[in-house]
């Protein structure tokens, strides 16, 4: 009798990410007969955030349109908005007009800049058979109304998708829907520890493709990878590498191309990120019972993640970064900014003069998604992590 073949974590985990990675490279939504079961269509919508049970409640499949990436030709955004636009609106533009996101139920994006907030009128006028919307969440959560405010506009969300589907969006699927996004909140909470207290398990770019996977699949079914891809973790028995720890923020809407982050990972452990941030924007459960539109407004002003598309005077930006850096116990930051994004540029320069204050090294870059080369910001972090290594010795 043949002896049973030991389970191979490795090879899991390489499957798991083989799976993702799949995901994270794919622009095209599912066509009417590729959808998952209990799915009628898709909703697109633009980063940060978005509240994507409501879009799960309806039947809608929630897809993050992340931009075309670096192998995106422009034929015909570039006519729609300028050149000093920055690259994700572009090649989002560009998916829209060239048919790969045409087969949508509808497109939500959001005044987190200007140009993110016109995507809306360039949908409505070159895809009439979409539904095209802006989702106004509000700048600055600090008034007595900004839960109410965030609660009505969900509510409007909500009566404009049952009546693009012609299906009604009770409480109890709402409440279903929360369930399966808790679970997933609890799962990335845990791959992020991981991070935290063991880098040399999961790399940056390993965590960024799990996470980002989430945006071409059912919440359902990321959990279900999720959860092989932890066990997996947890079992992987990788030594710890004479590396420096560092924070990477800047992604928290354009994503940095993946080679990018492989050059971090090859001198540097990154344990913590702000990439994908909408993805992780509520950092505990939202409550499962009750009015669940309520649920998911109040957690958007109480259980938030900090980003500098949002004023919160209790989250500030200084602060944000310095409690990343202590909680990850980080040796420095990497500060990151999409080409043309005047949140990222400004949230750097005050990042950076406070970081000279407080006499912490880091490291400033800028990104657009469609860069191609990457041998001098390799040589640059490599040269960052090398200063650093020889101070703390």
């Amino acid at each position: 009798m043949n002896a049973p073949v030991p389970y191979d974590h490795e090879i899991e985990l390489s499957n798991v990410l083989e799976r993702c990675n799949a995901a994270a490279r794919e622009n095209a939504i599912p066509s009417q007969d590729e959808l998952p079961e209990g799915f009628s269509g898709t909703l697109g919508h633009f980063p940060v955030y978005f509240p994507e049970e409501i879009a799960h409640a309806a039947g809608l499949l929630p897809v993050n349109i992340l931009g075309g990436g670096n192998k995106l030709e422009m034929k015909h955004a570039d006519a729609r908005m300028g050149s000093f636009v920055c690259s994700i609106c572009r090649s989002t533009t560009e998916l829209g007009l060239n048919g790969t996101l045409q087969g949508m139920t509808g497109f939500v994006t959001h005044p987190i800049c200007d140009a993110a907030k016109h995507l809306a009128g360039i949908w409505s006028r070159n895809l009439p058979d979409q539904l095209a919307q802006i989702l106004y969440l509000p700048q600055n959560v600090n008034t007595p109304g900004a839960a109410r405010y965030i609660a009505a506009e969900y509510q409007r969300l909500r009566a404009d998708l049952e009546k693009k589907t012609g299906r009604a969006i009770d409480d109890e699927a709402l409440r279903n829907s929360i369930r399966s996004y808790n679970v997933n909140r609890r799962l990335l909470r845990e791959l992020y520890r991981i991070r935290r207290d063991e880098p040399w398990k999961v790399s940056c770019t390993e965590s960024y493709l799990l996470l980002r996977a989430r945006t071409r699949m059912p919440c359902e079914e990321h959990n279900a990878l999720l959860a092989r891809a932890l066990d997996a973790i947890r079992h992987r028995s990788l030594p710890a590498q004479d590396k420096p720890r560092v924070v990477f923020v800047g992604g928290f809407c354009e994503q940095p191309p993946l080679e990018m982050l492989e050059a971090i990972d090859e001198a540097c452990y990154v344990v913590d990120d702000d990439i994908l941030v909408g993805l992780r924007w509520l950092t505990d459960d939202v409550p499962e019972t009750g009015d669940p539109i309520w649920a998911l407004a109040e957690s958007y002003v109480e259980r938030s993640d900090a980003s500098p598309v949002q004023h919160d005077a209790r989250k500030m930006k200084e602060d944000y970064l310095m409690d990343m850096l202590k909680k990850s116990k980080a040796d420095a930051a990497i500060l990151t900014a999409a080409k043309f994004c005047e949140p990222g540029l400004d949230e750097q320069l005050a990042w950076s003069k406070h970081l000279d204050a407080e006499n912490i090294p880091y490291l400033v870059l800028e990104f657009e998604e469609k860069m191609t080369s990457f041998e001098q910001m390799a040589m640059q972090v490599e040269t960052f992590a090398e200063s650093l290594l020889f101070a703390l010795a």
